[in-house]
């Protein structure tokens, strides 16, 4: 196999000075350079960019460390990555929720990491971090110059759909949050309670999970109460939906009887009967950002850029007594 050292001996170069040539760097003459390139090209050389990198103690490898697969969310979050990552040479890892995929992280197999798994305790994420191992956070907000926090904009959503409930009447509110450790699901919950006192008004609040199960258990364990509230706002989709579910085999229906907001617009929550109101964001832009502060900062120590990933409620039937307006495309 060709080696850069035949290169250098077919231009009549040193192995630095063909290194140079090959990789654009250092200080040679365009007369080496060109000389160099050609010899390249006249034997087939190909730089191994695994190898021009395993003296930096690099492995060209981004990991994406998440909670689960299952789902269009982290589907089109990972789109979104892989998107980016198309365009360099350094290839992804996706891994699942489990022990051994903590390691690998912990032992920094790959050159960089986005972290979208609560179950990763913050103080090994603070540890980890560094120059050379940068690590980009969409599940919570920490403090670190090589830590960049990449979030949904949950109050601009939150908000939104708060004056749509209250601008209709819907006075007598109900919250169902995610899971307890959700970063997302606490700041949802807490918009939402600072929206309703800031209107005199009190929110009963039921903890769920994310799932629709837990969705479909609480509006159960409500409607058991007779105490029906006017309008409940689930911190996600899945919820939603198995809230609606539950009201339907109870005869009741939304809005009238209780209207139902969800958040993350999934593809079934325009499919439903109601269609759910939801908060909608690019999952797809936020999962390409992530990748390329990721990126940036390891090939040009870009410094990372904090922001947040804008949301917009969506209204829908499930929670509108007038005519829904037209979405826009």
């Amino acid at each position: 196999m060709t080696t850069i050292r035949d290169v250098a001996k077919r231009a009549g170069v040193s192995v630095t000075a063909a290194s140079y040539a090959l990789n654009d760097t250092g200080t040679i003459g365009d007369a080496t350079r060109k000389r160099v390139l050609e010899a390249a090209e006249e034997l087939n050389y190909h730089p191994n960019a695994f190898a021009r990198h395993l003296k930096n103690r690099q492995t060209l490898t981004i990991g994406v460390f998440i909670s689960r697969f299952g789902g269009s969310f982290y589907e089109e979050v990972l789109e979104g990555i892989h998107s980016v990552i198309l365009d360099t040479d350094y290839e992804l890892l996706v891994c699942p929720e489990s022990r051994s995929t903590r390691r690998m992280l912990l032992h920094r197999q790959v050159d960089g990491a986005i972290v979208f798994d609560s179950k990763i305790p913050d103080e090994s994420i603070l540890k980890l971090a560094s120059r050379h191992f940068p690590i980009v956070l969409l599940d919570r907000a920490l403090q670190n110059d090589f830590v960049l926090p990449l979030l949904l904009d949950n109050a601009q959503g939150v908000r939104e759909a708060f004056r749509h409930l209250y601008e209709q009447g819907f006075h007598k509110l109900a919250f169902v949050a995610g899971a307890a450790d959700s970063f997302d699901s606490a700041e949802r919950m807490e918009t939402f309670l600072a929206e309703a006192e800031s209107h005199q008004l009190t929110v009963d609040v039921y903890q769920g999970n994310f799932t629709e199960i837990s969705g479909y258990e609480t509006a159960k364990a409500i409607i058991y109460e007779h105490t029906l509230p006017e309008a409940v706002f689930c911190a996600n989709d899945q919820m939603a939906i198995g809230f609606l579910r539950a009201m339907r085999e109870h005869d009741l229906s939304a809005p009238k009887d209780i209207a139902v907001v969800g958040f993350d617009d999934i593809p079934l929550s325009r499919y439903t009967q109601p269609q759910v109101s939801t908060i909608g964001t690019s999952r797809f832009e936020w999962g390409a950002s992530a990748a390329h502060q990721l990126i940036d900062f390891l090939e040009n120590e870009t410094p990372f850029q904090p922001q947040r990933i804008p949301t917009r409620f969506l209204p829908r039937e499930s929670s509108t007594q007038k005519q829904v307006v037209q979405e826009k495309p």
